[in-house]
C-alpha cells in the first residue's frame, strides 16, 4: 500500500491583486503526531459535515445523541464529561438538541439544580436513521486504509490518549 505523507511545502492559490501564489515551507510540521492528528481530525470532519448534511447533525452532535441514546437520564455534567466537552459548550448543543425536538431536559431526582437529558421519540428516530449514515461514513474512510489500517489507527490513538490524558475541548487553542 502507498503511503501518503503531507507535503513540506503548501502552495497557496494567488488571491486578488497577487502576481505569484504563495509557498509555506512547513518545516517539520509534516512530521509532528499533534499536527498530523490535527490535520487529520479537519479532514474526517469535512467528511463527516458532508455525510451528515441532510440531517444538520455535527460530529459534536452526534457524540450527544448516540450518548443519550445508550444512557437515558445522564445528567448534562455526565455527557459533557463522557464527551470532553467544555461545559460552556454544552449547554448550547443542549439547547439546540432541545430546540430541534430531539432531546429534553428534565429535573434531576436527586438534585433539582441538575438536569437529566433524554432523547424524544423524533431524536431516537433520528438517531436510528444516522447510525446508517455513520457506517457508511466509517466504511468510506477505513477503505482507504484498509481493514488492519483501521484497526491499527484506532489502537494507536487510544495509545496516544492513554499515554496523555483524555482532554476536553477547552485544550484547544484553535
Amino acid at each position: 500500500m502507498k503511503h501518503v505523507r503531507l507535503a513540506k511545502h503548501v502552495r497557496l492559490a494567488k488571491q486578488d491583486g497577487d502576481t505569484a501564489a504563495a509557498t509555506i515551507d512547513l518545516g517539520p510540521l509534516p512530521d509532528l503526531i499533534g499536527y498530523v492528528l490535527r490535520r487529520a481530525q479537519l479532514a474526517v470532519f469535512k467528511d463527516f459535515i458532508q455525510a451528515f448534511a441532510a440531517f444538520g447533525i455535527r460530529p459534536a452532535q452526534y457524540g450527544v445523541l448516540i450518548v443519550l441514546e445508550r444512557n437515558p437520564g445522564l445528567k448534562q455534567s455526565e455527557v459533557s464529561a463522557a464527551l470532553g466537552i467544555k461545559r460552556a459548550n454544552f449547554v448550547p448543543l443542549i439547547d439546540e438538541l432541545e430546540r430541534r425536538g430531539l432531546a429534553r431536559r428534565a429535573p434531576a431526582a436527586t438534585d433539582r439544580r441538575s438536569h437529566q437529558l433524554h432523547l424524544t421519540e423524533k431524536g431516537l428516530d433520528l438517531t436510528r436513521q444516522l447510525h446508517e449514515v455513520q457506517a457508511t461514513h466509517e466504511a468510506h474512510l477505513a477503505a482507504r486504509i484498509g481493514e488492519a489500517g483501521h484497526v491499527q489507527l484506532i489502537e494507536l490513538l487510544h495509545g496516544v490518549i492513554e499515554a496523555v490524558g483524555p482532554a476536553t475541548d477547552d485544550a484547544e487553542e484553535a
